[in-house]
């Protein structure tokens, strides 16, 4: 089988040019920020000519809004994980939000910030919602008596931590604790039995 890198003529199959250029772009991202990002550059990495973008994104903030979307899937995934968590689900949940952001700290820059409006882009949108549908559940669970607003508490603390690190502003071993959990954990514990709804473990 050949192991060539594909060329500007070289097919693609349905569906592969489009995820593709998400995956070229999101790894563009990490390396260069989303100021990076143009059509023709996505294109030049992909290695398919610099018209072939256009087929599935009219637009730099459309390819954009389809990397976001994705970043919303993946932390959808990792909200799914953590979940199967025993106890402490709403712990689970913060710490893969701060290692989501950890190790993907371009991405979760463009999730956030204004490069890409989502009410613009029904499909990111639905998939930020379904996202965070996991985590507005978690509080609702975790025995409070104003779900919405311990959700809201938890998501406030664990994005702020999250920034903080992406923004490299904590030392290197407050980085490495925050990368595995144990930074938000000592957070909870410090602040009492129970901080933004999350529940202490005993």
């Amino acid at each position: 089988m050949s192991t060539s890198p594909r060329g500007p003529n070289a097919p693609f199959h349905h569906g592969d040019l489009r995820q593709a250029l998400v995956e070229a772009t999101t790894g563009l991202i990490e390396r260069d920020g989303p100021a990076s990002v143009s059509l023709r550059e996505a294109a030049r990495i992909t290695g398919v000519s610099h018209n072939a973008p256009y087929r599935h994104f009219p637009t730099r903030e459309a390819l954009l809004a389809a990397v976001a979307e994705n970043g919303f899937r993946r932390l959808r995934a990792a909200f799914e994980e953590a979940a199967a968590a025993p106890d402490d689900r709403l712990l689970a949940l913060g710490q893969a939000y701060v290692r989501f952001a950890s190790a993907n700290p371009g991405l979760f820059r463009l999730m956030f910030g204004g490069d890409v409006g989502k009410d613009a882009h029904p499909d990111l949108r639905r998939a930020a919602g379904e996202a965070f549908a996991l985590l507005r559940e978690a509080g609702a669970q975790g025995g409070s008596d104003a779900p919405r607003e311990a959700a809201l508490g938890a998501w406030a603390l664990v994005h702020g931590l999250a920034h903080l690190v992406v923004d490299d502003q904590l030392s290197d071993d407050l980085r490495e604790d925050a990368a595995d959990g144990r930074l938000l954990e000592r957070i909870v514990q410090v602040f009492g039995p129970r901080t933004a709804g999350v529940r202490r473990r005993p």
